[in-house]
């Protein structure tokens, strides 16, 4: 009796010792003695990137690219560098490239809601508008005392002086014209009239009344003629009185212009090459004379008001001042609202009232990047209201308006502006995800227009000695700009290795350097806590022991309900239609296995395979997928004379999340053989891959976190030597284990089996052959259809 049994038992310690793998290939070890230092004190650090090549090209190219359109969109995920190497070439670039222009608003004399934008060489608005508060002041003070003068009294006296006799020549003509008529010319509050006289004193009206009829209308016949001398006389000294005005104000004009000159004339000549500037001072000149009367000296507070009104007119608003720029602008806005790309006019309260001017035009994003490169983030810019479709509608026209959106949408319900636009010429440059860049492409037809160049960010590169080395580098540049304490060549090796983890890929590192960075942190954090003056292997050990225990919370609960048996997971004995698949649970930057309980039922029917997930709507479209290609297997395998009499069900007992992926569809089909062939499956070994029509075992992720995951679990409930985890061989290059997991391996405690197909793993799960197997599936399955066949006769 007990030969019957050891035989058995051989041939499955057999089949699994053939499809055991080695510790040895459990982990891709980095020898520390292939690097030359000791420290990272001794090596260059790194400058530049490492590992992205194509997203690098990409980007060199999209900036030495001068065609409209060619504006860039980097994508690719958090932590690959997207960032710091964008910054890092763009400015390398704009180092190299001239300073751009200066802009200022000014007062618009043509039309005040339109204030006018003057770019200006570069470095000289801040002297313009210094300038022009020079000039106000100087107004307000030299002004005034000129026509305050001497001088300007003196000539204004001369001038005023020959009108004078002109009209006193006028005034006398018509004083001999009345003389004539007897009669003399009074001044009355009304102006002049004329008095009958007689006997050489003029008549009073009751002396008039007195006269007879005959002698009063003599009186007022010579009246009328009178008056009519009197209007031609009085029309000649309203016109010499208008000239003598003109002639005055003629005289303001030149004092005026003679003054402004003197103030004026060194601003001209300095900015003689720029016509706009020579076309804006000729309009303050004009406009300082047209209202020259306000800057007499008068103590009369409304005009004092409107000078000071008028003057303020003259101020020059800096709005962009590249002065302090080494090349061309770069500028990076991590806050994308529509008010900080493309700026805004502000407001004050004045008596209740909210008002504007042009010194309240505030710039953006945009005009700040003129000339030069605007790099934004692409989630922030399209989460922002109106923000994207204004900047698309800036890179096509090539100018940017300053305009409160506010007002655009609602209507302007106060006193607002119009500020011209400026011309721009920028790169765009949009970090993002792959994600976001698929949807715009899709979508958005301007952006395929707009955004021609993409620069893909991988997540790592070729595990050569080169790389290696240039993690060594970038470890050494975090000492240094970063304060670590140096990093053992030892120590640099355990990060190498877990760059590796990272990657999940024996062959490859991962490019995620922030998290490197993190790793490398953290370890010196360790090393000055044990008072090391270097970083060793045990520190960086040490720091990723702290991130897992700090994270394992929700994993060691759920560990407990399987200890405790309120989840059921047996990782011993065998039984009939049930196995241990492997989830993988992600919680922010930290993700674990899950051992799960599969099990399938099988009876008589036609219904096929159900799987509950799916028909509580549980399941995603993957998963479906999975499903249905059992059933396809399961068709081409045992139906080939007769069709499929078969109903059965799968499930994952005790999940109650979605279910989505098909990396335990291998599980559920060895579920489905053991049930229809009445063969109990080991329940020591979990099960994890995918599987193809053919029987083909195909790669899954997150091998490392599964395995990891159900050996912590057998660990906790005591390694018996017969627990492990079957995984598709395919997967071999992509295990980065941890020590304790290598450990056990190697000292025969827990067991890692690689296989390529079906049958490779049925019979590691059962002890028996896959041919036995099928055989007995195949059986089953007749006599279902024989029993079918006679029901339906």
């Amino acid at each position: 009796m007990n030969a019957k049994k050891a035989e058995p038992q051989k041939e499955k310690n057999h089949l699994r010792a053939q499809k055991r793998v080695s510790a040895e290939r459990l982990r891709a070890r980095m020898e520390a003695e292939k690097f030359s230092f000791e420290t990272t004190d001794e090596i260059e650090p790194l400058h530049g990137t490492i590992g992205q090549q194509r997203g690098v090209r990409a980007i060199r190219f999209a900036l030495a690219h001068g065609t409209p359109g060619f504006n860039c969109y980097v994508s690719g995920p958090l932590g690959t560098g997207r960032m710091t190497t964008t910054m890092s070439l763009v400015r390398r670039r704009a180092s190299e490239e001239k300073k751009p222009l200066d802009w200022v608003y000014v007062y618009n004399f043509e039309k005040p809601s339109e204030p006018l934008s003057i770019g200006l060489k570069n470095g000289t608005a801040r002297n313009f508008a210094s300038s022009m508060d020079s000039f106000i002041k100087a107004c307000r003070e030299q002004i005034p005392k000129v026509f305050e003068s001497e001088e300007y009294a003196e000539e204004r006296v001369k001038v005023t002086a020959s009108f004078e006799q002109r009209k006193e020549a006028e005034f006398k003509k018509l004083s001999e014209e009345a003389q004539k008529r007897g009669f003399v010319i009074k001044r009355g509050p009304t102006g002049l009239f004329p008095i009958p006289v007689r006997e050489g004193k003029p008549l009073e009206q009751e002396e008039f009344q007195a006269l007879p009829d005959g002698e009063k209308e003599k009186i007022q016949k010579k009246g009328k003629e009178l008056t009519k001398v009197m209007e031609t006389i009085l029309g000649e000294v309203r016109r010499i009185e208008t000239q003598q005005i003109e002639a005055l104000t003629e005289y303001d004009r030149k004092v005026a212009y003679y003054t402004l000159g003197l103030l004026l004339d060194p601003l001209i000549e300095k900015h003689k090459d720029e016509a706009r500037i020579n076309r804006y001072f000729n309009w303050v000149k004009r406009d300082v004379v047209r209202h020259i009367d306000l800057f007499k000296k008068t103590e009369d507070a409304e005009t004092q008001a409107r000078l000071r009104a008028l003057l303020e007119r003259y101020r020059v608003n800096v709005f962009v001042d590249n002065s302090n720029l080494s090349g061309s602008p770069v500028i990076f806005e991590d806050n994308p609202s529509y008010y900080n790309l493309f700026g805004a006019i502000e407001y004050r309260n004045v008596s209740g009232n909210m008002v504007t001017d042009f010194s309240k035009i505030k710039p953006g994003a945009v005009h700040r990047a003129n000339g030069g490169y605007l790099i934004l983030p692409a989630r922030e810019l399209l989460s922002e209201p109106f923000a994207w479709d204004a900047l698309k509608r800036t890179l096509r026209s090539n100018e940017a308006k300053v305009e409160n959106i506010s007002e655009k949408v609602r209507g302007a319900i106060i006193e607002t502006l119009r500020p011209t636009p400026i011309p721009v010429d920028f790169k765009v440059i949009l970090i993002g995800s792959a994600r976001i860049y698929g949807l715009l492409h899709e979508l958005d037809e301007d952006f395929r227009r707009l955004f021609k160049i993409r620069a893909d960010f991988d997540v790592d590169m070729p595990r050569t000695p080169q790389n290696e080395l240039a993690y060594a580098r970038f470890i050494s540049a975090r000492c240094k700009y970063d304060g670590l304490r140096p990093f053992t060549k030892q120590a640099v090796a355990r990060i190498i290795e877990h760059g590796s983890r990272l990657a999940e890929d024996q062959q490859r590192l991962s490019t995620r350097f922030s998290q490197i960075a993190e790793l490398a942190s953290e370890a010196s954090f360790w090393a000055m806590d044990t008072n090391s003056p270097v970083v060793r292997a045990e520190h960086v050990a040490k720091a990723l022991e702290e991130k897992v225990y700090r994270s394992r919370m929700i994993e060691e609960k759920i560990q407990d309900l399987m200890l405790r048996g309120t989840l059921l997971i047996d990782v011993e004995g065998e039984k009939v239609g049930q196995i241990n698949g492997l989830t993988v649970l992600s919680l922010g930057d930290y993700s674990f296995g899950k051992p799960v309980k599969i099990t399938a039922r099988t009876w008589l029917g036609r219904k096929g395979v159900l799987q509950i997930e799916r028909e509580t709507r549980m399941s995603g479209p993957i998963h479906n997928k999975g499903v249905l290609i059992i059933t396809g297997f399961l068709g081409a395998k045992f139906a080939a004379k007769h069709p499929l009499p078969l109903s059965a069900s799968l499930t994952f007992e005790q999940l109650y999340d979605e279910v989505e992926g098909d990396s335990a569809s291998s599980a559920e089909l060895y579920a489905l053989l053991s049930s229809l062939a009445q063969v109990p499956l080991t329940q020591s070994v979990a099960v994890t891959g995918s599987v193809n029509q053919f029987g083909i075992v195909q790669p899954i992720g997150g091998a490392n976190q599964k395995i990891e995951g159900f050996f912590h679990l057998c660990k906790a409930k005591g390694l018996s030597g017969e627990q492990g985890v079957m995984i598709p061989a395919s997967n071999l290059p992509n295990l980065m284990l941890r020590d304790d997991v290598r450990d056990a391996v190697s000292e025969g405690k827990f067991h890692i089996y690689a296989v390529s197909t079906v049958e490779e793993g049925i019979e590691i799960l059962s002890g028996q052959p896959a041919s036995k197997i099928f055989a007995k599936v195949q059986k089953r399955l007749t006599q279902m259809f024989e029993v079918l066949k006679e029901t339906k006769e």
